[in-house]
């Protein structure tokens, strides 16, 4: 529940971790509200440099005397303890509130937020909604964990009475948000290591849908959302390609290869024909809630469709990087293996040669959970180039899952230590008219990089 008097009397908010895609949004508009804004980070980036221009303060490194004078503490849930600015808060009892907090405060600053939450599709779908919304004329504060380029961020502050907000059930944090309407994309087993059970995660999903004060908006083609809703005394607004779907998709087809296109069909209203800029049949339902939410906040329907079509994705999301002797070069942040089989069949309709599938597995639980279902989706691919697992926030003493399992799997797949290796062995392999696409939530973004600088 949000505590309305969180910042009552408070004048100079500290952000630890303040260069995070995550915290950028946040700080931006509570700067356009009027409080002085200070933070720091361990390493420079694009973000400070956006934020040092809006006459923010940050500090490099983490230091203690750089929270001197803060009233509060907002830190990112990545900050490990021993952090000396939150020894030093704690010290002089300066109050700290992870980011999910102060989000869930800042959502609450207006009228009508949007909360779009899902296991798949959240970044894209939240960045497609705001930029339509702002292409009908609406002005919508948000909160987006990929970069949108039609705003050139990865959020903004907002005149209109909407936030879109970008809700992840992660740790639950989508929990501390209220949402005017909450939108459910999807369920799927991810993150079971915290949440123990499917069923778990039903809960907390329905928990959050439950919370919202206008409406809840789900994918009716979605089992497991449907299971999760089943008899929730709210009112509920469905999308989807089923008869009986609220918001339906009629008449799909391929525009172009990898390019759908369709009619939303309302009842008691004219079809509205929607092409989409972003390949993917799994766009379609991201589009359907898009124009669902749009029309319930006053959209004129065909300013909606236009502003769907002029939407070519969030960065890192089927992200065209460029190209390299014929070779294109794209990354994804697909991490699991519906969002990789997602990618990897939009990529094999879109008429290339060979499509090279180059993934970093992230975490080892989900790794050593969904072995055989990763092994599976990542062979849609024509080759598959891999690096060992990245453990974020885990270690492998319990797992004992390396990538090598993951490869010895899937025939004709390689893996290497680097990311110089990987994009050395992709890059002097890959023909003409090929696809490479990085695949991962981590950092294999750099081999993308790398193969962009590749010299045969």
């Amino acid at each position: 529940m949000t505590d309305n008097k969180l910042l009552e009397g408070k004048k100079r908010l500290h952000f630890i971790g303040i260069g995070g895609s995550g915290m950028y949004p946040i700080v931006q508009i509570l700067h356009a509200a009027g409080y002085e804004i200070t933070g720091s980070d361990v390493n420079e980036g694009d973000i400070i440099d956006y934020e040092r221009a809006m006459g923010i303060r940050v500090f490099i490194p983490h230091a203690a005397e750089n929270i001197k004078g803060a009233d509060l503490i907002v830190y990112s849930a990545a900050i490990m303890p021993g952090n000396p600015e939150m020894e030093e808060a704690e010290r002089l009892g300066i109050p700290r509130i992870e980011r999910s907090v102060m989000l869930g405060y800042v959502a609450s600053l207006y009228q009508k937020p949007v909360c779009i939450a899902g296991t798949h599709g959240k970044t894209s779908t939240t960045a497609m909604t705001a930029q339509a919304l702002l292409m009908c004329g609406k002005d919508p504060a948000a909160v987006i964990g990929g970069k949108l380029p039609y705003i050139g961020g990865y959020g903004k502050s907002g005149r209109d009475e909407s936030i879109v907000v970008e809700s992840c059930e992660y740790h639950n944090t989508f929990l501390e948000l209220t949402p005017y309407y909450a939108v459910l994309l999807n369920i799927d087993n991810d993150h079971l290591e915290f949440f123990g059970s499917m069923d778990n995660l039903k809960a907390a999903f329905r928990k959050f849908c439950a919370s919202a004060t206008g409406a809840v908006l789900y994918n009716g083609d979605d089992e497991n959302s449907r299971q999760a809703l089943a008899g929730l005394e709210k009112k509920c607004i469905t999308f989807g390609l089923s008869d009986g779907c609220d918001y339906r998709a009629v008449n799909v087809t391929l525009k172009k290869p990898g390019f759908f296109q369709f009619d939303v069909a309302v009842t008691g209203k004219a079809p509205v024909h929607v092409s989409l800029g972003v390949p993917g049949r799994h766009h379609i339902y991201n589009a359907l809630a898009c124009f669902a939410v749009c029309s319930l906040l006053g959209c004129a329907p065909q300013d909606v469709a236009q502003g769907i079509a002029a939407f070519g994705g969030a960065g890192r999301r089927f992200e065209v990087l460029g190209h390299v002797g014929g070779v294109t070069i794209a990354d994804d942040y697909a991490h699991h293996p519906t969002e990789l089989e997602a990618t990897l069949k939009a990529a094999k309709e879109m008429g290339f040669h060979q499509v090279w599938a180059v993934f970093q597995p992230f975490t080892f639980s989900r790794t050593k959970m969904l072995l055989d279902d990763f092994a599976r989706v990542l062979s849609i691919a024509d080759h598959v180039v891999m690096t060992e697992i990245m453990g974020s926030r885990e270690t492998n003493d319990s797992y004992q899952v390396y990538t090598k399992d993951l490869a010895a799997k899937i025939p004709g797949s390689v893996w290497f230590d680097t990311f110089e290796e990987v994009a050395g062995y992709t890059m002097s392999h890959a023909q003409q008219n090929d696809l490479v696409i990085t695949l991962g939530c981590g950092d294999v973004y750099k081999a993308a990089k790398l193969m962009l600088k590749y010299n045969a």
